[in-house]
């Protein structure tokens, strides 16, 4: 019996119709990275970060609105202080989310790490003019060598510096002062129980002030003299450790009439491994016309041959603290250069480089 193969009169041929290809997902043509230019977005202002979560005062109607990072700009993201161009839903609807979709051109950046060993730069706030350095006479004590950090940063980031002197009904200001007598920056002193700060109150006029400190300072006494409808909670001093409590956990920008002001929460440390050698240098302003003498190459640390600053404290054209300035520059000079090489093998007393100075 033979088995013949007899084609079913209703069915065909197959052919390529036939066969069903599914796209390969590789193979698809890219998305494009041309993104819109938003050249018409409404400009705001970052005044605060919570969260992922952006308040910003824009520009055109001063309307508070929240905002979150676009995508493609989530890496970078945005400070207190930046100027963003938005998208999306800009209204005050409860709920309402626009998107940031760029960030403007800064004219300053104010950095700082969490010690001179850190990689990592941490943006405090953008776009300030000045940085009120905020400090108590007296509970807590004042610390010299972090001033002069603030001072380092400072001018490394294009600001102008202030110094404020709280608490000066506790102890005289004068002996400390002298550490700074050299230099040509403004000093406001304020008293506890005189709150009066119009002298600040005309320094700040026109200008966009971030305002930095130790914590328990007074810096948020001071913003709430400054804009008494901004409420900014206080705190005392810790009388086991003598250090502030943090009562500032985020940072702020505050208008004023005619000024802005930042608040920025207390730290007892400030890390500069960001910061260029020659920035150093120059906020030690009393020493700075000294140094200019120097041999070429000439290391300025301790034992560096016939460094004029040496022999500039021999001969006392520093004066009493001259010898106490020269040591405060090397030293942040020395914690820098130990930490110059990222694959260092650091111990733990080097990571808190600056913390206790």
């Amino acid at each position: 019996m033979s088995w013949l193969y007899e084609p079913d009169p209703g069915q065909h041929d197959l052919d390529e119709t036939d066969v069903r290809v599914r796209p390969n997902p590789k193979g698809n043509k890219p998305r494009t990275k041309k993104r819109p230019e938003h050249k018409s977005a409404p400009i705001g202002l970052v005044t605060g970060v919570d969260m992922g979560r952006y308040r910003i005062l824009l520009e055109h109607d001063e309307r508070l609105i929240t905002a979150t990072m676009g995508k493609e700009l989530r890496k970078a993201g945005a400070a207190v202080g930046d100027r963003v161009a938005l998208a999306g839903d800009t209204s005050e609807t409860e709920g309402a989310l626009a998107r940031i979709v760029r960030v403007e051109p800064r004219t300053s950046l104010l950095r700082r790490s969490a010690d001179d060993s850190d990689l990592v730069e941490r943006v405090i706030v953008a776009n300030a003019t000045q940085m009120a350095i905020v400090v108590a006479i007296e509970n807590p004590e004042p610390r010299t060598r972090l001033i002069d950090r603030y001072l380092a940063a400072a001018y490394d980031a294009g600001l102008k510096p202030i110094l404020v002197i709280t608490k000066v009904d506790l102890a005289d200001p004068a002996p400390f002062l002298k550490n700074f007598v050299g230099l040509s920056i403004p000093v406001i002193l304020n008293r506890s129980d005189d709150p009066s700060i119009d002298v600040l109150r005309e320094l700040l006029k026109n200008q966009t002030t971030v305002m930095v400190g130790h914590s328990g300072v007074g810096k948020s006494t001071l913003v709430n003299a400054l804009a008494p409808d901004q409420f900014r909670a206080t705190g005392g001093v810790n009388a086991v450790t003598g250090r502030g409590r943090h009562t500032s956990s985020s940072v702020r920008a505050i208008q004023l009439s005619d000024a802005w002001i930042i608040d920025t929460p207390g730290v007892r440390s400030f890390g500069l491994g960001h910061v260029k050698p020659e920035n150093i240098l120059r906020s030690f302003e009393d020493l700075y016309a000294v140094i200019e003498t120097c041999p070429r190459d000439c290391s300025h640390l301790a034992g560096a041959p016939d460094c004029e600053l040496d022999l500039a404290i021999t001969d006392g054209r520093l004066g009493e603290t001259g010898a106490g300035r020269v040591d405060s520059l090397r030293r942040l000079m020395s914690s820098l250069a130990t930490h110059a090489d990222p694959f260092e093998k650091r111990s733990d007393a080097d990571k808190r480089a600056g913390a206790d100075e």
